[in-house]
This record gives C-alpha cells, sequence and structure tokens, in this order.
C-alpha cells in the first residue's frame, strides 16, 4: 500500500511539474473593423497606439489606459494621455515614430491615408469611425472584445453611464426652451451638425429641433446664407469656430438669434467634448443643458 501511495504521489508531482512547463496558450481575439476588414491577434493587445481621441477616451473608460503607448496630437484626456509619446495627427500620423513603439495594436480613423501603409509593415491596424450613438456603442464593444473584457465589465457599464447621465441632462433643459430649432457648428467650413450625427442625437434627446436635416448627412458643409435663411432660434459653435464667441459670416448679424443673444459659445475644452462620439457624450449633452438653462433665464428677463 506504502508503495502504490508513493507511486501515486510521485505521478501526481510529475504531471504538476510537466503541467507547470507547459506554455500558457494565450486567448486570440478578433473583430471586424469598420473597413469590414477582419483583425486577429493571438492575444490581447498590451500596446496600443490611438489615433482618434474618440478611440482613446474610449480605450481609457474601459480601464485599459495603461496599455497605451501612443497617441495623435488631438488626444488630451484623460491626464495620462498627456505623458504619452504623440506620433503626428490621425490623418497623416509619424509611421516611423509609431513603429520604434513596437504596439501590437493601432487604432486609427476610417479616414486615415496611412492605413494601407502601417498594414505593410506588419502593424496590426484596426479601422474604427463612430459618427453616431449606435457607432459610439459598437466601437466600445469591439474595444472590449479586443482587450477581452466581460460585457459587464466593459462596454455595457460604460453605455449604462452614459445613458444614465444623457437622461439626466435631458430632464434638466427648461421647459420654455423645449422644441426650438438649433444650428450646432461642428467646426468651421462650416461643417454642421447634421440630424442623424452623434451631436444631432444629442440634441434631440434635449428635446430640441435640429435645423440640418438628415438628408444632408452627418456632417454636411454647408452655405453661410442657408442658416440665414433657415433662422434657427439658437445658435451653437466652438470658440474654434467663432473666435469671438459670435458668428462670423455675412449676413448672420441679422439673424434674430443673433439679434437676442440666443447663442451657445463653446470654449475649445467644451468643444473636445461636445465634438468626440465616445465616453464623454453624456457630459457633452450636460454642457449645451446648462447653456440652455442660462438662456432661459435670459428669456424670461426679456418678456
Amino acid at each position: 500500500m506504502k508503495s502504490m501511495i508513493k507511486r501515486l504521489a510521485t505521478c501526481g508531482l510529475a504531471s504538476w511539474l510537466l503541467a507547470a512547463a507547459l506554455p500558457v496558450v494565450a486567448q486570440s481575439v478578433q473583430i471586424t473593423d469598420a473597413r469590414g476588414s477582419k483583425v486577429q491577434l493571438a492575444k490581447p493587445p498590451q500596446r496600443i497606439v490611438s489615433l482618434l481621441p474618440s478611440l482613446t477616451e474610449s480605450l481609457c473608460a474601459l480601464g485599459a489606459c495603461e496599455r497605451l503607448v501612443g497617441v495623435d496630437r488631438y488626444s488630451n484626456w484623460p491626464a495620462h494621455t498627456k505623458t504619452l509619446t504623440v506620433v503626428g495627427g490621425g490623418l497623416d500620423p509619424n509611421i516611423e515614430s509609431i513603429v520604434a513603439l513596437k504596439p501590437d495594436l493601432v487604432l486609427a480613423s476610417m479616414a486615415s491615408r496611412s492605413l494601407g501603409r502601417m498594414e505593410a509593415l506588419s502593424l496590426k491596424v484596426v479601422a474604427l469611425e463612430p459618427r453616431t450613438y449606435d457607432e459610439a456603442r459598437v466601437v466600445l464593444q469591439k474595444l472590449g472584445v479586443l482587450l477581452n473584457l466581460p460585457s459587464a465589465q466593459g462596454a455595457d457599464r460604460v453605455w449604462a453611464s452614459i445613458e444614465a447621465d444623457m437622461a439626466k441632462a435631458a430632464a434638466s433643459v427648461p421647459e420654455k426652451i423645449r422644441g426650438q430649432r438649433v444650428y450646432f457648428e461642428a467646426s468651421r467650413g462650416p461643417f454642421a451638425a447634421g440630424e442623424n450625427s452623434f451631436i444631432g442625437e444629442t440634441l434631440t434627446q434635449l428635446h430640441l429641433r435640429n435645423v440640418i436635416e438628415a438628408k444632408l448627412g452627418p456632417f454636411p458643409r454647408i452655405n453661410p446664407e442657408y442658416v440665414v435663411k433657415l433662422d434657427p432660434d439658437i445658435l451653437m459653435a466652438g470658440k474654434r469656430s467663432w473666435s469671438t464667441g459670435m458668428p462670423e459670416y455675412p449676413g448672420w448679424a441679422q439673424m434674430r438669434a443673433v439679434k437676442q443673444g440666443a447663442i451657445c459659445a463653446f470654449t475649445p475644452e467644451q468643444s473636445d467634448v461636445l465634438v468626440r462620439p465616445g465616453p464623454r457624450m453624456a457630459e457633452g449633452a450636460q454642457i449645451i443643458a446648462q447653456c440652455l438653462q442660462r438662456l432661459a433665464v435670459k428669456q424670461g428677463k426679456s418678456q
């Protein structure tokens, strides 16, 4: 009996030692990006370069900021991103700088002109570019898959928080402002935020009506005279578009919204939040709601 126990113990120890010596099989991850390209990694990425601020912020919201080793020049939130290597712009990044960082994944915009070149250098590239709420949620889900996060820990948690905060922002919009017609300038050009863009969806959730119809596209470039004809109740833009905080296009000074001071001019920091379709969308809604509250007070005093 003793000899049998000894043999079993020896076999058990040998089996344990053999198991310990075997390499751990990493779990591969795979997604289909916005191009329809299937990207497969042998294991979840640990060194990531992000070339789009909304992707940078989404990655950090999922708890993976520490995996970032490089970002584009416009990625500036959260604070940790300011300590990382900057690899140029999202559209025309410095490829040599990216290669030097030895990333196992590069997150890029669909509009980047360097996708093919990076892939030719054997870099794993995932192209994602959310323009609507649905697309922003899909991006979070895809990033969660790449990071090998359970849904409850990843995209679902972040999205639930966005929806809860969005509802709070919507509830805070004064009744007298609801239903008013709004023009939102996303960037100078002017490029407007259309009804079916994520900014347009935010305006809808805040009980506002967007004067830029969905048929014009998410972010159409428009003629400034077109806005004059639409004559919106409220004008919104960042100070990067209107450096003085007031519209600077010919003829706009005569618009009703300008005469009545129904203008939301957002700071550069606020604009960063507002124009990025990621985890801070609800914060953007709150920024707009706060301006609407101020306009409601102003309208009350003028009556």
